[in-house]
Protein backbone atom coordinates (compact mmCIF):
# COMPACT_ATOMS: atom_id res chain seq x y z
CA UNK A 1 0.00 0.00 0.00
CA UNK A 2 2.89 2.37 0.78
CA UNK A 3 6.44 1.98 -0.49
CA UNK A 4 9.49 4.12 0.24
CA UNK A 5 12.53 3.36 -1.90
CA UNK A 6 15.79 4.98 -0.71
CA UNK A 7 13.90 8.09 0.40
CA UNK A 8 16.00 10.75 2.13
CA UNK A 9 15.39 14.24 3.53
CA UNK A 10 17.80 16.95 4.68
CA UNK A 11 17.12 20.37 6.23
CA UNK A 12 19.93 22.94 6.05
CA UNK A 13 22.60 20.20 5.90
CA UNK A 14 20.99 18.38 8.86
CA UNK A 15 19.88 14.90 7.85
CA UNK A 16 16.33 14.24 9.03
CA UNK A 17 16.10 10.92 7.19
CA UNK A 18 18.94 8.96 5.65
CA UNK A 19 18.07 7.08 2.42
CA UNK A 20 15.44 4.68 3.72
CA UNK A 21 13.35 1.90 2.23
CA UNK A 22 10.12 0.78 3.87
CA UNK A 23 7.09 -1.21 2.72
CA UNK A 24 3.73 -0.90 4.46
CA UNK A 25 1.42 -3.82 3.74
CA UNK A 26 -2.32 -3.19 3.20
CA UNK A 27 -4.79 -3.74 6.02
CA UNK A 28 -2.33 -3.78 8.91
CA UNK A 29 -1.06 -1.30 11.47
CA UNK A 30 2.58 -0.27 11.15
CA UNK A 31 3.98 1.67 14.10
CA UNK A 32 6.97 4.01 13.80
CA UNK A 33 8.71 4.45 17.13
CA UNK A 34 11.94 5.91 18.44
CA UNK A 35 13.40 8.81 20.41
CA UNK A 36 12.62 12.44 19.57
CA UNK A 37 14.26 13.57 16.36
CA UNK A 38 14.72 10.05 15.01
CA UNK A 39 12.83 10.79 11.77
CA UNK A 40 9.52 9.02 12.36
CA UNK A 41 7.31 12.10 11.86
CA UNK A 42 9.39 13.00 8.80
CA UNK A 43 8.48 9.62 7.30
CA UNK A 44 4.79 10.29 7.91
CA UNK A 45 4.94 13.76 6.32
CA UNK A 46 6.74 12.32 3.31
CA UNK A 47 4.04 9.66 2.91
CA UNK A 48 1.28 12.26 2.69
CA UNK A 49 3.29 14.66 0.55
CA UNK A 50 3.56 17.51 3.05
CA UNK A 51 7.29 17.55 2.37
CA UNK A 52 9.20 16.50 -0.74
CA UNK A 53 12.07 14.00 -0.50
CA UNK A 54 15.55 15.01 -1.61
CA UNK A 55 16.15 11.52 -2.98
CA UNK A 56 14.32 8.29 -3.67
CA UNK A 57 10.72 7.55 -4.63
CA UNK A 58 7.42 7.05 -2.81
CA UNK A 59 4.51 4.98 -4.09
CA UNK A 60 0.98 5.01 -2.69
CA UNK A 61 -1.11 2.03 -3.78
CA UNK A 62 1.14 1.52 -6.81
CA UNK A 63 1.15 5.18 -7.92
CA UNK A 64 4.28 7.31 -7.67
CA UNK A 65 3.72 10.28 -5.34
CA UNK A 66 4.63 13.43 -7.26
CA UNK A 67 3.91 17.14 -7.07
CA UNK A 68 1.50 16.79 -10.00
CA UNK A 69 -0.75 14.25 -8.26
CA UNK A 70 -0.25 14.93 -4.55
CA UNK A 71 -3.69 16.54 -4.10
CA UNK A 72 -5.47 13.54 -5.62
CA UNK A 73 -3.42 11.04 -3.60
CA UNK A 74 -4.03 12.90 -0.34
CA UNK A 75 -7.74 12.21 -0.78
CA UNK A 76 -6.89 8.51 -0.29
CA UNK A 77 -5.16 9.30 3.02
CA UNK A 78 -6.56 10.38 6.38
CA UNK A 79 -4.13 12.32 8.59
CA UNK A 80 -4.43 12.82 12.35
CA UNK A 81 -2.00 14.84 14.46
CA UNK A 82 -1.67 15.46 18.19
CA UNK A 83 -4.70 17.21 19.74
CA UNK A 84 -6.67 16.82 16.49
CA UNK A 85 -5.14 19.74 14.58
CA UNK A 86 -8.55 21.39 14.25
CA UNK A 87 -9.18 24.88 12.84
CA UNK A 88 -10.12 26.98 15.91
CA UNK A 89 -12.52 29.30 14.04
CA UNK A 90 -14.67 26.40 12.77
CA UNK A 91 -17.14 24.27 14.71
CA UNK A 92 -16.46 20.56 15.03
CA UNK A 93 -18.87 19.78 12.22
CA UNK A 94 -17.38 22.43 9.97
CA UNK A 95 -13.93 20.94 10.59
CA UNK A 96 -15.15 17.43 9.82
CA UNK A 97 -16.98 18.17 6.56
CA UNK A 98 -14.54 20.73 5.15
CA UNK A 99 -13.07 18.54 2.39
CA UNK A 100 -16.39 16.93 1.51
CA UNK A 101 -17.92 20.37 0.90
CA UNK A 102 -14.87 21.40 -1.14
CA UNK A 103 -15.33 18.27 -3.28
CA UNK A 104 -19.02 19.02 -3.82
CA UNK A 105 -20.67 16.31 -1.74
CA UNK A 106 -24.44 16.64 -1.39
CA UNK A 107 -25.95 17.62 1.96
CA UNK A 108 -27.66 14.23 2.24
CA UNK A 109 -24.37 12.35 1.71
CA UNK A 110 -22.61 14.59 4.24
CA UNK A 111 -25.38 14.06 6.81
CA UNK A 112 -25.29 10.28 6.34
CA UNK A 113 -21.52 10.12 6.68
CA UNK A 114 -21.67 12.31 9.81
CA UNK A 115 -24.16 9.93 11.40
CA UNK A 116 -22.02 6.87 10.62
CA UNK A 117 -18.83 8.41 12.01
CA UNK A 118 -20.49 9.92 15.08
CA UNK A 119 -21.61 6.43 16.04
CA UNK A 120 -18.24 4.91 15.15
CA UNK A 121 -16.14 7.22 17.35
CA UNK A 122 -18.81 7.35 20.07
CA UNK A 123 -19.09 11.10 20.45
CA UNK A 124 -22.28 12.97 21.49
CA UNK A 125 -24.00 14.72 18.60
CA UNK A 126 -24.12 18.04 20.50
CA UNK A 127 -20.32 18.16 20.35
CA UNK A 128 -20.54 18.79 16.62
CA UNK A 129 -21.81 22.35 17.20
CA UNK A 130 -18.98 23.23 19.57
CA UNK A 131 -15.67 24.91 18.76
CA UNK A 132 -12.37 23.12 19.49
CA UNK A 133 -11.65 25.21 22.60
CA UNK A 134 -14.98 24.03 24.06
CA UNK A 135 -13.98 20.37 23.83
CA UNK A 136 -11.76 18.15 25.97
CA UNK A 137 -8.55 16.70 24.56
CA UNK A 138 -10.20 13.33 23.98
CA UNK A 139 -13.17 14.94 22.22
CA UNK A 140 -10.89 16.97 19.96
CA UNK A 141 -9.03 13.81 19.03
CA UNK A 142 -12.29 12.04 18.15
CA UNK A 143 -13.31 14.99 15.96
CA UNK A 144 -9.89 14.92 14.29
CA UNK A 145 -10.35 11.22 13.61
CA UNK A 146 -13.80 11.83 12.10
CA UNK A 147 -12.32 14.47 9.80
CA UNK A 148 -9.55 12.07 8.73
CA UNK A 149 -12.05 9.29 8.01
CA UNK A 150 -14.74 11.40 6.34
CA UNK A 151 -13.72 10.71 2.73
CA UNK A 152 -13.35 7.00 3.56
CA UNK A 153 -9.61 6.92 2.74
CA UNK A 154 -7.67 3.72 2.13
CA UNK A 155 -4.85 4.83 4.42
CA UNK A 156 -4.82 6.43 7.88
CA UNK A 157 -1.70 8.20 9.16
CA UNK A 158 -1.57 9.19 12.84
CA UNK A 159 1.25 11.31 14.30
CA UNK A 160 1.37 10.98 18.11
CA UNK A 161 -2.46 11.07 18.22
CA UNK A 162 -2.68 10.30 21.95
CA UNK A 163 0.49 11.98 23.21
CA UNK A 164 -1.21 15.04 24.78
CA UNK A 165 -3.89 13.11 26.67
CA UNK A 166 -4.07 12.14 30.33
CA UNK A 167 -3.43 8.42 31.09
CA UNK A 168 -7.10 7.50 31.62
CA UNK A 169 -8.33 9.20 28.42
CA UNK A 170 -5.36 7.80 26.54
CA UNK A 171 -6.18 4.26 27.63
CA UNK A 172 -9.84 4.67 26.64
CA UNK A 173 -8.94 6.02 23.20
CA UNK A 174 -6.36 3.27 22.64
CA UNK A 175 -9.11 0.69 23.11
CA UNK A 176 -11.49 2.58 20.82
CA UNK A 177 -8.88 3.16 18.12
CA UNK A 178 -7.92 -0.51 18.03
CA UNK A 179 -11.60 -1.39 17.61
CA UNK A 180 -11.96 1.17 14.80
CA UNK A 181 -8.82 -0.05 13.00
CA UNK A 182 -10.07 -3.66 13.14
CA UNK A 183 -13.62 -2.75 12.05
CA UNK A 184 -12.57 -0.60 9.08
CA UNK A 185 -9.64 -2.73 7.93
CA UNK A 186 -7.68 0.27 6.68
CA UNK A 187 -3.92 0.51 6.26
CA UNK A 188 -2.68 2.39 9.33
CA UNK A 189 0.70 4.00 10.04
CA UNK A 190 1.00 5.35 13.58
CA UNK A 191 3.83 7.35 15.17
CA UNK A 192 4.39 7.05 18.92
CA UNK A 193 7.09 7.33 21.58
CA UNK A 194 5.51 4.62 23.70
CA UNK A 195 6.59 0.99 23.21
CA UNK A 196 3.54 -0.34 25.07
CA UNK A 197 1.32 1.57 22.67
CA UNK A 198 3.36 0.31 19.72
CA UNK A 199 2.98 -3.30 20.87
CA UNK A 200 -0.76 -2.80 21.47
CA UNK A 201 -1.47 -1.46 17.99
CA UNK A 202 1.28 -2.70 15.75
CA UNK A 203 1.26 -5.68 13.43
CA UNK A 204 4.71 -4.32 12.52
CA UNK A 205 6.91 -2.14 14.74
CA UNK A 206 9.61 -0.04 13.05
CA UNK A 207 12.20 1.26 15.50
CA UNK A 208 14.16 4.31 14.34
CA UNK A 209 17.17 6.27 15.54
CA UNK A 210 19.10 9.19 14.01
CA UNK A 211 17.12 9.15 10.76
CA UNK A 212 17.54 5.42 10.14
CA UNK A 213 15.52 2.25 10.66
CA UNK A 214 17.30 0.18 13.30
CA UNK A 215 15.00 -2.85 13.26
CA UNK A 216 11.44 -3.85 12.39
CA UNK A 217 9.20 -6.72 13.46
CA UNK A 218 6.98 -7.63 16.40
CA UNK A 219 7.86 -6.66 19.97
CA UNK A 220 8.93 -10.28 20.52
CA UNK A 221 11.27 -10.04 17.51
CA UNK A 222 12.83 -6.86 18.83
CA UNK A 223 13.21 -8.24 22.35
CA UNK A 224 14.48 -11.73 21.55
CA UNK A 225 16.66 -10.95 18.52
CA UNK A 226 17.76 -7.30 18.82
CA UNK A 227 19.85 -6.08 15.91
CA UNK A 228 22.00 -4.00 18.30
CA UNK A 229 22.12 -3.10 22.03
CA UNK A 230 20.10 0.09 21.45
CA UNK A 231 16.99 -2.00 20.67
CA UNK A 232 16.92 -3.72 24.05
CA UNK A 233 17.98 -0.54 25.84
CA UNK A 234 15.06 1.34 24.26
CA UNK A 235 12.57 -1.34 25.33
CA UNK A 236 14.01 -1.53 28.87
CA UNK A 237 13.84 2.25 29.26
CA UNK A 238 10.08 2.12 28.67
CA UNK A 239 9.17 -0.19 31.52
CA UNK A 240 6.10 1.06 33.35
CA UNK A 241 6.30 2.40 36.94
CA UNK A 242 4.26 -0.64 38.04
CA UNK A 243 6.83 -3.02 36.53
CA UNK A 244 9.67 -1.14 38.23
CA UNK A 245 7.89 -1.25 41.61
CA UNK A 246 7.34 -4.98 41.18
CA UNK A 247 11.05 -5.50 40.58
CA UNK A 248 11.96 -3.40 43.64
CA UNK A 249 9.64 -5.55 45.77
CA UNK A 250 11.27 -8.81 44.73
Amino acid sequence: MISLNNVGKTYDKVVALHPTSLTVEPGGTTVLIGPSGCGKSTVLRLMIGLIVPDSGAIEIDGTALEISNVIQIRQKIGYVIQDGGLFPHLTSEQNIVLMAKYLGWSQSDIALRLTVLTELVRIPVDNLTRYPHELSGGQRQRIGLMRALFLDPQILLLDEPLGALDPVTRSELQTELKYIFAKLGKTVVLVTHDMGEAAYFGSEIVLMRDGKIVQSGTLTDLWKTPSEPFVKDFINAQRSPLEQLTEVGK
